[in-house]
């Protein structure tokens, strides 16, 4: 099945539930505890859809295969875990929390790369997407490192570095789409001797073509 058009179909239905639940509690119901459980599942499915229809276009697209693939199992783990916590009566432990989070922050970050390497970009420009590797995964990371050791969250460094990254991550997500933009639509060398080569073609074509017109003529 098409991963694009699951995840898809899958996010339209679940803001069109979300949005259907909402104006239906705020006319006709209360805003309980089953009320708020109900917007939060419809907004887990439709995180989770967002998600894996960054890592599906990826797959479909590119024929890449690990990054999307982990990205989508990981998406679909934490929905479940969400799930879990939404629905269960009892409190969940501080690892299972942990886990949670730390699962969540590596599934948008493969996600997250996923979309930006549906870019097409230049040769030249190719040192965008290896920035991109080298500040979304070390953020994620850090970031999985205080989830599990919130004694840093504190310090100073620790915001400074945060900080740091998170720019970076911005910085390399805005200029991606510019430059794909770019590569599509300032010609490269090659792009031209392509172009060139198929002009000789059709000029080479019609040449024979009008050879065959004169010899018609003559006969």
């Amino acid at each position: 099945m098409n991963l694009r058009r699951l995840f898809l179909y899958t996010f339209v239905g679940s803001v069109c539930a979300s949005a259907l639940i909402g104006i239906g509690i705020l006319i006709f119901g209360s805003f309980g505890e089953l009320e708020v459980k109900v917007l939060l599942t419809a907004l887990t499915v439709t995180v989770t859809s967002i998600l894996g229809l960054a890592c599906g276009a990826y797959f479909e697209a590119r024929g890449a295969r690990i990054l999307p693939l982990i990205g989508i199992t990981l998406a679909a783990i934490a929905a479940v875990m969400w799930m879990f916590v939404i629905w269960a009566d009892s409190n969940q432990g501080d690892y299972f929390v942990r886990g949670l989070l730390s699962i969540t922050v590596i599934a948008t970050a493969c996600s997250h790369i996923s979309l930006l390497s549906l870019a097409r970009l230049d040769p030249r420009f190719f040192w965008l997407r290896i920035a991109a590797h080298a500040t979304v995964w070390p953020l994620a990371a850090l970031i999985v490192f205080l989830i599990w050791d919130s004694n840093l969250i504190g310090e100073e460094i620790t915001g400074r570095v945060t900080g740091v990254l998170a720019i970076l991550v911005g910085v390399t997500t805005l200029l991606t789409p510019l430059f794909h933009w770019l590569s599509s639509h300032e010609p490269t060398e090659a792009a031209i001797d392509a172009e060139i080569d198929k002009l000789k073609i059709k000029l080479a074509e019609l040449e024979r073509l009008k050879s065959s017109m004169h010899k018609g003529s003559d006969q």
